[in-house]
C-alpha cells in the first residue's frame, strides 16, 4: 500500500501558493527593475544634456558650443555603452554631434525635455531633447540638445535588480519551507503520540484509548476511535455469545443423535430399530435446519455489510412460491395457509434471495408457533410510500412486553411447544435491514395470535 506523508502533503500545499506568490513577485520584480534602470538611464541622460546645455552661449553674434567631459563621464559603466549627442539651432541646423540621431518627434518649449526611443547606425537607444533657451537672445528661441545612449548599460542594471530579487525570494521560500518543517513537525507529536498508543496496545485490548491531552483537531478522531472500539467491542461480545449459543444447540441434537444411535444398535428387535431410526431422522432434520438457518443468518449479517446489487422482483409470485414450498408443514399440522393478493400486482428493487429468505422465515416461525387447526394468513397491501407485507397468525402470539427480544438470537418463548431454535425473527431482523424494510409486531384485530408487518419504502 502507497503511504504518503502527511507532512510531506500539509507542506507542499504551503509552499504551492507560496511558489505561486514569488513567481508573480518576481514578474513584478522584474517590471520593477526594468522602470529603475529606465529611470536611472533617463536621469544621467538629462543630466548629461543639461550639463551640455550650460555650456552653450552667444559670443560676436554666434552659437558657441563646448562638450565638456564630465556630460559624458557620466554613463560609464561596466557595460561598452555608445552614447551620441546631438546640438541644432533655433532653426534646426546642426551645431555639432552625430547627424545620424534623429530629432524629437515633437517642439519643445525653453526648458522642456523630452524622453524617446530611436536608432543610430541600427542600434536601438534611448534619446533625451532637452530645449536650452539662449537668454542674450531670447527672440531666437531655444537650442535643442540630444544625448542618446545605448541598452548595455540598461539592460545589465535590470539583470542585476532582478537577480537580487530573485535571491531574495528564493531565500525567503527556503527559510518558509523550514520553518514550516518545524512547525508541522511540533504540530503533528500529537498525532504520531496516538499512533504510537494504537500500535502499542495488546492484540484483542478493547479499552478506550487514552492519549491525554491532545489537539481541539484531534479529538474527533480520538472520539471516533473509542466509537468504534465501543462497537467492536459490543459486536465481539455478541458474537461470543453467538458461538457459545450456537455450539450449545448444535451439541444438543448430536447428543441426542448418539443415544439414539445407541440405543438402536443394543436393540435386537426390528420396531425399537425403527423408531430409533425416526427419532434419529428427526434429530438430523432438526439439526440440518438449525444449521441451514445460522447460515441464513451469517449470509443476512453479509448483505447488511455487503449489499448485493438489486433487481426488479415480483413480490406476489415470490411469496406465492414460498407458500407452496410451506404447503407440507401446513397440511402436517392442519393448518389453513392462506394468501391475500392486491389487484394490482407488487414489484420490489430488491435481492431476490434475500427476499425469499426473508418471507420463507416469517411464513415458517407462523406455522411453527400456530396450534395444530389454526390459520396463518399472507397479505399484500400497498401504500403511496411503502410497500406492506403482512403475515398473520392465531397462535399464542408473543406479549408486548417480549416482543423487542424475540429478535435476539436464540431468544425463545414457547420452548415446550416448539422445535424451533430462536433464530427465524432474528434472521427476519438482519435481512429486512440489509433490504431496507422495517419489521414491526403486533395483535390481530379479533382473538389471539400475531401480525408481523413488513413495510419496503418505495424507491
Amino acid at each position: 500500500m502507497n503511504s504518503k506523508s502527511l507532512r510531506a502533503q500539509l507542506l507542499l500545499w504551503l509552499l504551492v501558493p507560496l511558489g505561486a506568490s514569488a513567481v508573480l513577485n518576481s514578474w513584478l520584480a522584474r517590471r520593477e527593475a526594468l522602470h529603475t534602470a529606465t529611470r536611472v538611464q533617463d536621469r544621467l541622460l538629462l543630466g548629461s544634456a543639461r550639463i551640455i546645455a550650460q555650456q552653450i552661449h552667444y559670443e560676436d553674434g554666434q552659437l558657441d558650443v563646448a562638450i565638456p567631459p564630465a556630460a559624458l563621464e557620466l554613463f560609464q559603466s561596466g557595460e561598452q555603452d555608445r552614447v551620441y549627442y546631438r546640438i541644432a539651432s533655433p532653426g534646426g541646423q546642426l551645431l555639432s554631434g552625430y547627424a545620424e540621431l534623429p530629432p524629437p518627434p515633437g517642439e519643445l518649449h525653453p526648458e522642456e525635455f523630452l524622453y524617446f526611443p530611436a536608432e543610430v547606425r541600427g542600434v536601438p537607444v534611448r534619446v533625451v531633447a532637452y530645449a536650452q533657451p539662449i537668454f542674450s537672445a531670447p527672440e531666437a528661441g531655444p537650442v535643442v540638445i540630444e544625448v542618446a545612449q545605448t541598452y548595455e548599460g540598461h539592460a545589465l542594471m535590470v539583470q542585476q535588480l532582478w537577480a537580487t530579487s530573485l535571491r531574495q525570494e528564493a531565500w525567503m521560500l527556503v527559510l518558509v519551507a523550514v520553518l514550516v518543517w518545524v512547525a508541522l513537525r511540533w504540530g503533528l507529536k500529537d498525532i504520531i503520540r496516538v499512533g504510537d498508543l494504537v500500535r502499542g496496545r495488546h492484540p484483542g485490548s478493547l479499552e478506550p484509548l487514552d492519549p491525554g491531552p491532545v489537539a481541539q483537531e484531534l479529538q474527533p478522531l480520538v472520539e471516533a476511535i473509542n466509537g468504534y472500539i465501543q462497537r467492536l467491542d459490543t459486536q465481539m461480545s455478541m458474537r461470543s455469545r453467538f458461538i457459545a449459543n450456537a455450539s450449545h444447540q448444535l451439541r444438543t441434537p448430536f447428543t441426542v443423535l448418539q443415544t439414539q444411535v445407541n440405543f438402536g444398535l443394543r436393540s435386537p428387535e426390528a420396531p425399537q430399530k425403527d423408531e430409533a431410526l425416526r427419532a434419529i431422522f428427526q434429530g438430523v432434520r432438526q439439526g440440518t435446519r438449525l444449521v441451514n438457518q445460522l447460515l441464513s443468518l451469517s449470509s443476512a449479517e453479509a448483505g447488511v455489510q455487503h449489499p448485493r446489487p438489486p433487481v426488479p422482483v415480483n413480490l406476489g409470485d415470490l411469496v406465492q412460491r414460498v407458500l407452496e414450498e410451506q404447503a407440507a408443514l401446513a397440511q402436517a399440522k392442519d393448518i389453513d395457509l392462506g394468501l391475500d393478493l392486491g389487484p394490482e400486482p407488487v414489484e420490489l428493487q430488491a435481492s431476490p434471495s434475500m427476499l425469499h429468505e426473508l418471507v420463507a422465515n416469517l411464513v415458517d416461525n407462523a406455522l411453527r408457533y400456530t396450534q395444530p387447526s389454526g390459520v396463518v394468513t399472507v397479505s399484500l397491501r400497498q401504500t403511496p410510500s411503502a410497500v406492506v407485507l403482512l403475515v398473520e397468525d392465531n397462535g399464542p402470539g408473543i406479549p408486548p412486553a417480549d416482543r423487542a427480544r424475540v429478535f435476539e438470537r436464540f431468544a425463545r418463548l414457547h420452548d415446550d411447544h416448539t422445535q424451533g431454535c430462536g433464530l427465524g425473527l432474528a434472521i427476519v431482523q438482519e435481512v429486512a435491514l440489509a433490504l431496507g424494510a422495517e419489521v414491526k409486531l403486533g395483535e390481530p384485530a379479533q382473538g389471539t395470535g400475531l401480525v408481523v408487518t413488513l413495510a419496503f419504502p418505495r424507491g
